[in-house]
C-alpha cells in the first residue's frame, strides 16, 4: 500500500483547446454548455466526423528565433504558453529556483507527426523538401526540445508518450522528482494537434463517431478527436492558497492493446493508488472528471467502476463532449478542468448524454451543477492498459 504523499502546489496552469484560449474561455464555455466540436473541416480527404479544432493556428507562426521547430504542434504549444501569464510565471520560477532545478516534463501522443506527413506528401525526387529538412521536428521529442529552448529550463527534460494517459502521468513524475530532491519545480506540458495519422488511424479502428461524441449515452458509438495544449507549474513549498496535487495512481493492466480489462482492474488500481497517496477514503471525493471517451467498452467499464466505488453524493462527468478527445493532451486538459471546478465551485455536466447507460450510477452529472468542490479526481485510461488517476485539492482560502 503506497504511503500518503506531501501535497505539491500548482502555482500556475492554463489550457488552450477548441473551447478557446486560457482559463476564462474554458470556464465560460463550460458554464454556457457551448461545445467546441464541429464538423470535420481539417482533412483534405473527406471524413465524416466531429473535431475539436483550435482556431487561428494557421496564422500563428512561431517567432523567427524558433523557426527550426515550425509545425502545427509547436505552434499550439507556443500559443498555449502565452495564456494566463504562464510564460512569465515559469520564467519567474526559473529565477527563484535556478534553471537546473526546474524540470520540463512534456507529454504528447503524436508530437509533430503532422509535419512528417507533409514531408512525405511533398517528396521531391524521393527527397524531403528543403523547407522541411529540420530533423528536430521529425522526432517524438520535438515538443520537449522546442519548449526547453523557448522557456530556458535546464533541469531534466523528458517526453512521455503513453497515449491517452500521457499528460496525466507527468503529474506523477513531477511529484516523485520533487519529493526525491531531483528538482524544486516542474513545468508540465501536454500538447497534441490534429493530423491525418490520428484521424484516419482511429477511423480505421472503427473508433470515430460520425457526429459529436456522446459519453455514457446508450447511443454512443465512438470518439471525437480534438487538439489542445495544457500547462501546469508545480513547485515545492509554495503558497498554501494554490491548488494542490495530493495524490496519484498509475497502473498497467496489459489486458489488450485497445480494450480495457472487463472488470476495470487497471482503472480500480489507479483509483486506489490515488486515494491512498492522498490519504483519503472514496467518500471524500466531491468530483471526478471521467475518462469518458464515448466508446462502448471504455464507458461501460468506467461507469461500473465509479458506480460501485463512490458515494452517491460524488459528482462525475466527462468533458469530452466539449473538447473532444485530445489524446496525449487529454490528461492535463482535464486536470485543468478539475482545477476550474475546485476554484469556482462548479461541476460541468456530461454534454451530449441524453439517455445514460443503465450501468451509470447516481454519480453521473448530466447537467451543470453548483457544488462545494474541495477534492477532485481526474481519470485517464490509455491504450495498452496504461492508466492514471490524479487527485487534487482546493488551496486554503483567506
Amino acid at each position: 500500500m503506497p504511503a500518503p504523499i506531501r501535497p505539491v502546489s500548482i502555482t500556475a496552469h492554463t489550457a488552450t483547446s477548441a473551447l478557446g484560449r486560457g482559463l476564462r474561455a474554458h470556464l465560460e464555455a463550460l458554464r454556457a454548455r457551448h461545445s467546441g466540436l464541429r464538423a470535420n473541416d481539417f482533412t483534405a480527404v473527406a471524413l465524416e466526423c466531429a473535431i475539436g479544432r483550435v482556431d487561428g493556428l494557421e496564422q500563428a507562426a512561431l517567432p523567427d528565433e524558433h523557426a527550426l521547430f515550425e509545425c502545427r504542434n509547436n505552434r499550439l504549444a507556443w500559443l498555449g504558453i502565452q495564456q494566463d501569464d504562464f510564460l512569465a510565471q515559469v520564467r519567474a520560477a526559473i529565477a527563484r529556483h535556478g534553471a537546473d532545478r526546474v524540470a520540463l516534463l512534456a507529454a504528447t501522443s503524436t508530437s509533430s507527426i503532422g509535419a512528417t506527413e507533409e514531408a512525405y506528401a511533398r517528396l521531391d525526387g524521393g527527397r524531403i523538401a528543403h523547407d522541411l529538412r529540420r530533423p528536430p521536428v521529425h522526432t517524438p521529442h520535438s515538443l520537449g526540445i522546442f519548449l526547453e529552448q523557448a522557456l530556458g529550463t535546464r533541469g531534466p527534460c523528458l517526453t512521455t508518450a503513453t497515449a491517452c494517459s500521457s499528460s496525466a502521468k507527468i503529474f506523477a513524475k513531477a511529484e516523485r522528482m520533487i519529493r526525491l530532491g531531483v528538482v524544486d519545480a516542474a513545468v508540465l506540458v501536454g500538447v497534441d494537434s490534429l493530423c491525418g495519422s490520428v484521424l484516419f488511424g482511429f477511423n480505421a479502428l472503427e473508433l470515430v463517431a460520425p457526429q459529436a461524441c456522446r459519453p455514457f449515452d446508450v447511443r454512443r458509438c465512438g470518439i471525437s478527436i480534438g487538439e489542445a495544449a495544457g500547462f501546469a507549474l508545480l513547485e515545492r513549498d509554495a503558497s498554501p492558497s494554490a491548488p494542490q496535487l495530493i495524490g496519484w495512481g498509475e497502473s498497467s493492466d496489459a489486458h489488450h492493446m485497445s480494450t480495457p480489462h472487463p472488470q476495470g482492474l487497471g482503472a480500480r488500481l489507479a483509483l486506489q493508488g490515488a486515494l491512498e497517496r492522498a490519504g483519503l477514503a472514496a467518500d471524500a471525493v466531491d468530483y471526478i472528471n471521467l475518462h469518458g471517451t464515448a466508446t462502448p467498452k471504455n464507458d461501460e467499464v468506467e461507469a461500473a467502476v465509479v458506480a460501485d466505488s463512490f458515494a452517491a453524493r460524488t459528482r462525475a462527468s466527462s468533458s469530452k463532449g466539449w473538447t473532444g478527445h485530445t489524446l496525449g493532451a487529454a490528461g492535463i486538459l482535464e486536470a485543468v478542468i478539475c482545477l476550474i471546478a475546485l476554484q469556482h465551485g462548479f461541476v460541468p455536466g456530461t454534454l451530449n448524454c441524453e439517455q445514460p447507460d443503465p450501468l451509470c450510477g447516481p454519480q453521473l452529472a448530466l447537467g451543470n451543477e453548483s457544488a462545494d468542490v474541495r477534492v477532485a479526481l481526474s481519470n485517464s485510461f490509455g491504450f495498452g492498459g496504461s492508466n492514471c488517476t490524479l487527485a487534487f485539492a482546493r488551496g486554503a482560502r483567506a
